[in-house]
């Protein structure tokens, strides 16, 4: 079979997998959503009951909404809107706004309703839309294989993951075994089914293991428990009384690292199969130097991507801290600033150290072999390869 074949056959398998997951439903009965819904547009509001403090607002919203999709299209139903005074989890509607409405029926009509939020189901489905349009005019073919990969860790995250650690299936080992399948799916899917691909598959995996190692040590160390996240003391008063929180917080920082991991370790193995491509006879030191050049050119930066990444999302809590004057050793200290820092650091360690991880298992791989326009050839056997293809 031919290289090109073999992708495009790994990639309607990955196609196949990810339809499979979207008619799996491994979630708790507990869990499951028992509700209909539908897009709704406001045609009427009271806000006779609504008292303003500032800019928090409490008490009740009445709404009436009238379906705009669903089997019953039409239907007006007329919703309380309680609003609780926390602005992150509020939102106040005017007529004419467009929200997401779920409903149960009675006697067959609807009834119950319930407003989710603004409607924005379709915005993001144009922004998914548009970012995988975007991938295919920048790379191809390489770029909707991306995006293929793209939508399977999704799902496989969502459909597969967090049911089974509702279903108390041990967060860290469950994590290795999905973060290593989708390793393999985005590694092979871009660098191909090839010596490149399965270095950045193994170089990858080798900084992901040592960051999970260091994340369960430090995470000990530093006496932090997985209740630091948000919405982790939430599930707990769901009922989920026996989640290992610690093991799930342990579980998110190799998971979210895992893709700069990835990232970077393309990278390295690229550049060492085109440093393979232009000098053949190439020694193995001579070429995990080379590697190990490209590796530090790079290590930097992305380094501060993940500091960035991380910090940024948390800008209004340091305001705050700022704002209220906090000495920088209180702030520091703090249980969900620790776990921030360990969160940046631990996948720090991962990122630095697969660039070598990478090169050595590259120039290993590369040892013996001369690279062809569309392959490898084992050293002696080149010529013979060139005569089957002529």
């Amino acid at each position: 079979m031919s290289p090109l074949r073999r992708q495009w056959t790994f990639a309607l398998i990955i196609a196949g997998l990810s339809l499979l997951l979207l008619f799996i439903d491994l979630a708790p009965t507990s869990a499951q959503q028992v509700g209909r819904h539908a897009r709704g547009l406001v045609t009427a509001v009271d806000n006779s009951q609504v008292r303003t403090n500032l800019i928090v607002q409490t008490e009740p919203q009445s709404l009436t909404v009238q379906l705009r999709s669903g089997p019953h299209r039409g239907a007006e139903l007329f919703i309380t809107n309680m609003l609780s005074g926390k602005l992150e989890f509020d939102e106040f509607y005017e007529v004419g706004s467009l929200v997401l409405v779920e409903y149960d029926l009675a006697d067959g009509t609807p009834g119950n309703g319930m407003v989710r939020g603004h409607y924005r189901l379709h915005l993001q489905a144009a922004l998914i839309a548009l970012f995988i349009l975007l991938l295919a005019l920048v790379a191809g073919i390489t770029g909707l294989k991306a995006a293929l990969s793209f939508v399977f860790a999704a799902l496989l995250l969502w459909k597969l993951y967090f049911p089974l650690l509702l279903l108390g299936w041990a967060p860290i080992p469950t994590g290795l075994v999905l973060v290593a399948i989708i390793t393999a799916v985005v590694t092979f899917s871009v660098g191909g089914l090839n010596r490149r691909g399965l270095a950045t598959f193994l170089g990858s995996m080798l900084g992901i293991l040592l960051t999970c190692a260091l994340a369960v040590w430090f995470a000990d160390a530093f006496r932090l428990h997985g209740a630091v996240r948000p919405f982790a003391e939430g599930l707990l008063y769901a009922g989920y009384y026996n989640l290992r929180l610690t093991d799930i917080f342990v579980a998110s920082v190799f998971i979210a690292c895992s893709g700069a991991v990835m990232d970077l370790a393309m990278d390295i193995a690229a550049s060492m199969d085109e440093i393979k491509q232009g000098q053949p006879e190439i020694g193995f030191l001579a070429h995990l130097a080379a590697g190990l050049r490209v590796g530090k050119a790079v290590v930097g930066t992305m380094t501060t991507t993940l500091l960035l990444a991380y910090s940024s999302s948390h800008i209004s809590m340091f305001l705050l801290f700022i704002a209220k004057g906090l000495p920088a050793a209180n702030v520091l200290n703090a249980p969900f600033v620790a776990a921030e820092v360990l969160n940046i650091l631990v996948g720090s360690f991962g990122l630095i150290t697969v660039a070598p991880f990478t090169a050595l298992v590259a120039a290993i791989l590369y040892r013996r072999v001369v690279t062809a326009a569309d392959g490898v050839w084992p050293v002696g056997a080149q010529s013979v390869g060139n005569e089957a293809a002529g």
